[in-house]
């Protein structure tokens, strides 16, 4: 009888020991689990705001550039200078100034406006504002700054945003039509995409269709061949020829 009770008493102890074991291991585990899908959730939520953020760049350039029209050029200068502001307000501030007062500023005033976007320009990471100031500056004073300025822009074409390499095309193409189709600026274009192709003719040999990025290239390439003439195909790596 007390070997009976003996054995009962430890069957007791043992699965009062087991039974508060049971719950957490349940409750870790649903607690892991619930992580788990926190985690998932957090990765998705980042990855869709990445996502919208990339392709919704012109949208919110477009619109400030919209809101902002109607500013002085004073406003306009003081807003270029104003660190405070996020990089697509400065962008829009860049692009209104060069469209409406880009040609009406002469003399000391045209000084200082260069001395403020180049400052700006070396001072900033934004690849928008980059754009915008090559452009602005090259409007400023073509001859100048297209030597060093349209350099830049060519290689904002290979850039992984789709909305810096469509905005850098964009600007090459309103200098190209706005120039007079001079010899050195063709020149200038076409060395520059020369030594980039250079560069990437072993993947170049791999393409049977040039892709977006190469495809705006090519257009500005043809521009320059056309201003230049036909031997400067020569130039050129073979692996690109056939993409022409």
């Amino acid at each position: 009888m007390k070997h009976k009770r003996i054995i009962l008493f430890s069957v007791f102890l043992l699965s009062a020991t087991i039974r508060p074991c049971v719950p957490h291991s349940f409750a870790q585990e649903e607690q892991e689990t619930s992580t788990s899908k926190s985690n998932v959730y957090d990765f998705q939520k980042t990855t869709e705001e990445i996502t919208f953020t990339m392709f919704d760049d012109k949208m919110l350039l477009d619109g400030y550039r919209k809101k902002y029209e109607n500013l002085s050029k004073d406003v306009l200068l003081a807003m270029i200078q104003d660190e405070g502001l996020n990089s697509y307000k400065i962008a829009a501030a860049v692009r209104v100034f060069t469209d409406k007062h880009s040609q009406e500023v002469v003399s000391k005033e045209k000084k200082s406006v260069e001395k403020i976007f180049l400052r700006r320009l070396n001072r900033t990471d934004s690849p928008f504002i980059q754009v915008e100031i090559l452009y602005a500056l090259c409007q400023l004073d073509r001859y100048r700054y297209f030597k060093s300025m349209v350099p830049a822009l060519i290689q904002k074409l290979k850039h992984y945003n789709t909305a810096i390499n469509d905005l850098a095309f964009e600007n090459l193409n309103l200098l190209i039509k706005q120039g007079q189709t001079r010899p050195r600026e063709a020149r200038i274009v076409f060395n520059t995409l020369r030594k980039t192709l250079f560069l990437t003719r072993r993947r170049l040999s791999q393409m049977t269709e040039p892709d977006p990025k190469l495809s705006k290239m090519l257009e500005l390439l043809r521009w320059s061949i056309k201003i230049l003439g036909r031997l400067e195909l020569k130039k050129l790596p073979k692996e690109v020829l056939h993409l022409l």
